[in-house]
């Protein structure tokens, strides 16, 4: 460890100050949370008061605007089955109840609804819904604990904070790669937002959290449960991905990794639970990887996923969807392989051949799904690529049309109509090939020109990067 201390600059956090942004939250920033000013009481530099906090949360202005932000982020349903347009006739009959209850200390959080979401790499990703009456209570406490732990929380970490971004994250790692530090130590936990051990949260929550109420509160939505199969299952570790209040915990958790890793001079950047060291050397990598597994198992209770987790080149490794690659004036950024495997998937499912889906219907969910993700990838270097893809795309979009002309007089006719001869307009009817071969044939691109599927209203990839 002392080589690898000894051949990196030292970088230190801050922890004056507030981030001005806190109430600025880019829409684009799924769970990042809102916050409101947190009072102070003149003291520790204008640090929160912490022995009343359960009034703050609970007072008009912070629960109204747990509330607007709970609607805002719409949502699916708890185990409840009540929808976000029905927690406001809700909180007119209820919520004073709801309010004593918390008060009083008697309130119980219900267990989420576990949701399953397939990986792009195979497995799933178990998600936690909690009821929406719970969200808005979750929501509530962050406002309000977010001010209070945010001035601690490192310059390298990036994920669900006000004001920042992956973008900044993968920038952030160009600049230490066209420094040098071309080894990476790529870091993958295992399962994190259900493996966090709940007393090592806790106590790292109490350190600046000395409202008991507040933090008997956290624990209960800690300890909810999970509802399977109708079945409600304790849960005695993790915190549930898919709440309000889970990537603060999530935050709070891993800025412990944040400032041992400070502590030992290194770069890093971390979004959430992916985090990637950079060094000089293999050796150095190797270092680290052996040293920050042994404090993050040892120390904060998690698992390191051996298998995923690497000591590698930055441009042969993914970071949050990104990678790099050496060009003429230094590091550049590309879009990650695997990433561009994800989208073309979700492409074929939209223009699937057996989906039934109406072209109008196909062209609405891909508009929406290539604004999305040329919007996120738009940092990287991606004309040559975002040109290919359009490519593509337009030939699955007359594969689909050729399907849904069928019959051979049908298409036939609409050849002809779009400026084919009738001789030729028969003939190639009557082909046999299949729908993809065909989708590549000169004639259809002649016919279903890139300016008819324009009007059409597909716009694709580059001009959504224009």
């Amino acid at each position: 460890m002392k080589d690898s201390r000894r051949i990196q600059g030292k970088q230190t956090t801050s922890y004056e100050g507030c981030l001005s942004e806190a109430g600025l939250e880019p829409r684009s920033m799924a769970g990042v949370q809102r916050t409101l000013p947190a009072e102070t009481n003149g003291q520790n530099n204008g640090e929160a008061s912490t022995f009343n906090l359960l009034e703050k949360i609970l007072s008009r202005d912070n629960m109204n605007a747990a509330y607007k932000q709970v609607v805002r982020n719409k949502g699916s349903h708890g185990i409840d089955g009540m929808k976000v347009d029905e927690l406001l006739p809700y909180l007119k009959k209820n919520g004073n109840n709801l309010i004593e209850e918390l008060k009083a200390g008697t309130y119980r959080p219900k267990p989420v609804r576990r949701v399953e979401i397939p990986k792009p790499d195979g497995g799933v990703r178990l998600l936690g819904i909690p009821t929406v009456v719970d969200r808005m209570i979750q929501q509530a406490i962050a406002q309000i604990l977010t001010p209070i732990f945010a001035p601690e929380f490192s310059e390298n970490s990036f994920g669900f904070r006000p004001g920042r971004s992956a973008h900044q994250a993968i920038k952030r790692a160009q600049g230490y790669i066209n420094e040098g530090y071309n080894w990476v130590v790529d870091i993958d936990l295992a399962k994190y937002f259900d493996t966090v051990n709940h007393d090592k949260l806790m106590a790292l929550v109490a350190r600046k959290i000395k409202d008991k109420r507040v933090l008997k509160l956290i624990r209960g939505y800690l300890k909810s449960g999970v509802m399977i199969n109708g079945v409600a299952i304790e849960t005695e570790e993790g915190c549930p991905q898919g709440g309000p209040l889970s990537p603060l915990l999530s935050n709070i958790m891993l800025n412990e990794l944040d400032k041992e890793l400070e502590k030992r001079g290194h770069k890093f950047c971390r979004y959430a639970d992916d985090c990637n060291i950079y060094v000089r050397s293999r050796k150095a990598a190797e270092r680290t990887m052996q040293s920050v597994t042994k404090f993050l198992e040892g120390k904060l209770k998690l698992r390191v996923n051996r298998e995923k987790s690497a000591v590698d080149r930055p441009w042969k490794r993914k970071f949050l969807g990104f990678s790099f690659y050496r060009g003429k004036e230094g590091i550049r950024i590309r879009v990650h392989k695997k990433s561009i495997e994800r989208v073309k998937e979700k492409i074929r499912q939209i223009t699937s051949r057996s989906n039934g889906m109406s072209m109008d219907a196909r062209l609405l969910k891909l508009k929406q799904l290539i604004k999305g993700w040329v919007n996120y990838f738009r940092i990287a270097d991606m004309k040559s690529l975002a040109r290919t893809l359009d490519e593509w795309t337009r030939r699955r979009l007359r594969m689909c049309i050729w399907k849904q002309w069928k019959k051979v007089r049908t298409r036939s006719q609409n050849l002809m109509k779009l400026g084919l001869d009738r001789q030729k307009a028969w003939e190639f009817a009557n082909t046999r090939k299949g729908y993809w071969r065909t989708a590549k044939s000169p004639i259809l691109s002649q016919t279903i020109t890139n300016e008819r599927l324009q009007k059409r209203g597909y716009t694709g990839f580059i001009a959504e990067l224009a």
